[in-house]
């Protein structure tokens, strides 16, 4: 089952990569609301673009995925999603982690090492 660790790492990065660029996105537009204003200056945001083609890129991958494994060893892999979002964090926000995150994210990587042996 080691084969899907690569491909999980892909589909991880790509879905954090998404979430990165939503939140520069969120973070350019006006206050949320459910208005026009608000939906059309969505459409011409294109970091929320770029959040829409990783989506879109890591679900096909995600397909591959649980195509090809299975769903009892694919499933859990998308926790390293958690992972690299408390890097990107940390990398792209400037946010602080704190010693029992550090902890969270060290035993979401042991869930998957045992899963995927």
């Amino acid at each position: 089952m080691w084969r899907i660790i690569p491909y999980a790492i892909l589909q991880s990065i790509l879905l954090t990569g998404g979430q990165v660029f939503l939140k520069y996105a969120m973070m350019r537009m006006p206050a949320f609301s459910w208005s026009r204003g608000f939906w059309l200056s969505l459409l011409v945001n294109w970091q929320f673009a770029a959040c829409g083609l990783l989506f879109g890129a890591a679900s096909l991958l995600w397909a591959y995925i649980v195509k090809t494994f299975p769903f009892s060893t694919a499933y859990p892999m998308v926790s390293l999603s958690y992972v690299f979002g408390m890097f990107a964090a940390i990398m792209f926000f400037h946010e602080e982690v704190s010693a029992a995150k550090w902890l969270g994210v060290a035993l979401i990587m042991m869930g998957c090492f045992l899963i995927a042996k």
